[in-house]
């Protein structure tokens, strides 16, 4: 930590418990959150879900990976993230999505720092439920790259139980926040995964057995599991329980017009800048 940080706890947090919304909405509302930490609100922890079932892309990821006409059969959203890395299906079931916000000034400088504190909480927590998980401390290689369930392993932020990817966790740094976010699987579907991805030839087989669900570990239900991961991560910064103000919703709704559902942010090219 920096010297003038103090401890994490010392700061207003707020803890906003499972929300079921929108993909693009749910990356708005992240944006938000680090917005509002920059200046000088609270700091927040929340957990939350996607529904319908969402496809959210990678920041520089190209749009040729994504099988369109299967997405739009299936109803599933599509959308970019502000974080790197492969594609992610999200569907209300198998996926539990956190984010943590908070300002830059508050938290260590060093990437690999900042990771392994704000993953303290998510480790605890899927340990909370029975599953011995940790980071991934060897080389596993890539099976397809734009796939991010499929990637290679990073010891700084992929989990793994059972020698498989249980939780990826990302972050980016912007207007003085840092934003982290993460993708916990409780289930998994390898044939959705697969489906909204075109250009590979990965079998559902060969995705089963890079990626494990909780619900394959251990006998607790979603529900035990979302109320483990909101406690840990209100206990680790002592949050106070909270919800956005409409002026937040309003904002995030301006940016789901502007950017999480524009075809300029989620169809743009590698490559190509874009806020």
């Amino acid at each position: 930590m920096n010297d003038s940080q103090g401890s994490i706890t010392d700061r207003e947090w707020r803890v906003i418990r499972e929300e079921v919304r929108p993909g693009p909405m749910q990356m708005a509302l992240d944006e938000v959150a680090g917005e509002t930490a920059a200046a000088g609100g609270p700091r927040t922890v929340r957990v939350y879900s996607w529904e319908p079932s969402c496809l959210s892309l990678g920041y520089g990821q190209d749009p040729e990976t994504v099988d369109w006409d299967y997405c739009d059969r299936e109803g599933i959203d599509v959308t970019r993230r502000q974080t790197g890395g492969g594609g992610i299906y999200h569907d209300r079931r198998g996926d539990v999505a956190y984010s943590i916000a908070a300002p830059k000034a508050e938290l260590p400088g060093d990437l690999i720092d900042c990771y392994h504190l704000l993953c303290e909480p998510i480790l605890d927590a899927i340990r909370a439920v029975g599953v011995d998980v940790d980071f991934v401390d060897d080389d596993v290689p890539v099976i397809w790259h734009p796939a991010c369930y499929l990637r290679a392993l990073h010891p700084a932020h992929d989990m793994v139980a059972a020698g498989r990817k249980v939780a990826g966790n990302a972050q980016y740094r912007r207007r003085d926040a840092v934003v982290q976010h993460g993708s916990l699987t409780y289930s998994v579907d390898a044939e959705t995964h697969l489906g909204v991805f075109d250009g590979h030839d990965v079998t559902p087989e060969a995705f089963r057995e890079r990626v494990v669900g909780i619900d394959e570990l251990v006998d607790a239900s979603r529900e035990e599991f979302v109320g483990a991961l909101t406690e840990s991560l209100s206990g680790f910064v002592d949050a106070a329980e909270g919800s956005w103000t409409d002026a937040e919703l309003d904002r995030a709704r301006e940016k789901v017009d502007e950017k999480y559902r524009a075809d300029d942010w989620v169809r743009r090219r590698p490559g190509s800048r874009s806020d």
